[in-house]
């Protein structure tokens, strides 16, 4: 078993949101409607509206009775996200939203349709204290965590919209603003709802479900120890402690053989292969020799189960940081495959709707600053 962790970061600046369905347990729902008056059957009549039929007003949940409805909806369903943008780009396939919660605080998730499937990128926290200086969320700081509520809930809504187109949403990814293992217990309850089957959950295969991490290793042990079955990805952006200590601060604690012993152990508790993130800097991070590197470092920490996810940089307005050129970025793949190691390109989808982590926030956050 890993050892227990207190790890300490930048603290939120607000409070958390009032208690949503999504927050309680199965037992916390049938007190909270005994108080009601109601049995505890409703407990599951209306997760089954809530997770089967993606519906959080119980006021169209007709099988309640009309009496309790306007009751049910004050004490467990509070809005917690309020549309405040919503971008479509690539003929309709990527929406990106921009959400604000009841304390005011933005967060965004972005909607990918593919052939086949339709991937949900979903944010953990409001900001990130992780400051990774190329990251538009990092710049910005940590407001706060999001409440399981709030993560479970940005699903329901995009759950509901493929419904309604008649599709269905299949894979989710906590790729969006925040750093999932910072907010860990959270995070896991709303896995756990995500990947359950009703009336408990949504019941998305746990193997159609990422959850991304800059490096916090102990936690990655700790998740390992959880049995799920969730595809751990790993954001390395550099296999060298040196620039490492730049790029993902959080390195100057946890180094790269702590991550990737880290990784390994989640590798052998899961049987999941790792995914590692690396976004590609013009010459910061783009270096052949660095593409060596990393190839032998992951060969020799995971062997085959591993794999790398390069991402071309989507880089923040005025900022120093750009995308490699694509000569450099196809030489990068050859010498990591080169090494043994299985290496793609992460298609760039909404590159010009901000899709960027935290650049949708940032502009309505300067749109409202200029405007007050």
């Amino acid at each position: 078993m890993a050892e227990p962790i207190a790890l300490q970061f930048s603290a939120p600046k607000r409070g958390m949101p009032p208690t949503h369905f999504a927050d309680l347990t199965r037992e916390q729902r049938i007190d909270e409607l005994k108080e009601l008056g109601l049995p505890k059957f409703r407990a599951d009549q209306i997760a089954r509206h809530y997770y089967g039929r993606f519906e959080a007003d119980p006021s169209t949940m007709t099988d309640l009775p009309a009496q309790a409805r306007a009751d049910v909806a004050k004490k467990l369903f509070p809005t917690l996200l309020t549309p405040v943008r919503v971008i479509e780009t690539d003929e309709g396939d990527t929406t990106k939203s921009l959400w604000r919660l009841n304390d005011g605080t933005l967060l965004e998730s972005v909607l990918m349709r593919y052939p086949g499937r339709a991937t949900l990128c979903i944010s953990s926290q409001a900001g990130c204290g992780m400051a990774c200086p190329f990251c538009a969320t990092g710049q910005g700081g940590l407001d706060r965590n999001l409440s399981t509520g709030e993560i479970v809930d940005q699903v329901r809504a995009a759950a509901g919209a493929m419904e309604a187109e008649g599709g269905r949403l299949s894979n989710i990814v906590f790729m969006g603003m925040g750093e999932p293992l910072a907010n860990y217990k959270r995070v896991v309850s709303a896995v756990r709802q995500i990947t359950s089957p009703a009336p408990e959950g949504f019941g998305i295969s746990q193997r159609n479900v990422t959850v991304s991490t800059v490096g916090l290793a102990p936690a990655i042990r700790k998740l390992a120890d959880e049995d799920m079955s969730v595809t751990l990805a790993v954001s390395l952006h550099t296999p060298d402690d040196e620039l490492r200590d730049t790029l993902v601060p959080i390195n100057n604690r946890f180094s790269v053989e702590e991550v990737l012993d880290a990784a390994r152990y989640y590798a052998d508790r899961s049987g999941r292969r790792v995914s590692i993130e690396y976004a590609l800097i013009r010459d910061i991070n783009d270096q052949g020799w660095r593409a060596d590197l990393l190839g032998k470092k992951l060969h020799k920490a995971l062997g085959p189960k591993v794999h790398v996810n390069l991402i071309p940089l989507n880089p923040t307005p005025g900022s120093k940081w750009d995308a490699s050129p694509k000569e450099r970025q196809d030489e990068f793949v050859r010498r990591v495959i080169a090494q043994g190691v299985t290496c793609t390109v992460r298609d760039t989808k909404g590159q010009e709707i901000a899709a960027a982590c935290g650049q949708l926030a940032a502009e309505e956050t300067t749109g409202e600053t200029a405007g007050a």
